[in-house]
């Protein structure tokens, strides 16, 4: 019978045994994915920066930028998983 680690080493083993491996360039193209999308976040955040400043002290209106940004984050999050999502199918594929 197996220990709990013996165990816990054999499914981390078959875990790691199925990430995948890509290439510099395949990296290069997963990244360029990351900056775009972190650019448009970083835009996003200036632009609701400067709305927020010209609301000044109403609060409604603060409050309505800050649920606008975090919509548009999370957009912009799940677009980012479903491009590098699709590149990495398309290396599957190249290989597959």
């Amino acid at each position: 019978m197996k220990s709990a680690y013996e165990l816990a080493m054999e499914k981390y083993e078959q875990q790691v045994g199925d990430l995948k491996t890509y290439s510099r360039e395949q990296k290069e193209q997963l990244a360029e994915v990351d900056r775009k999308y972190d650019t448009k976040i970083a835009e996003a955040r200036l632009n609701a920066e400067q709305k927020m400043q010209q609301a000044g002290e109403n609060s409604q209106e603060a409050k309505q930028i800050q649920e606008e940004l975090q919509k548009e984050i999370a957009s912009l999050e799940e677009k980012k998983e479903h491009e590098k999502k699709e590149l990495r199918a398309s290396f599957d594929a190249e290989h597959g």
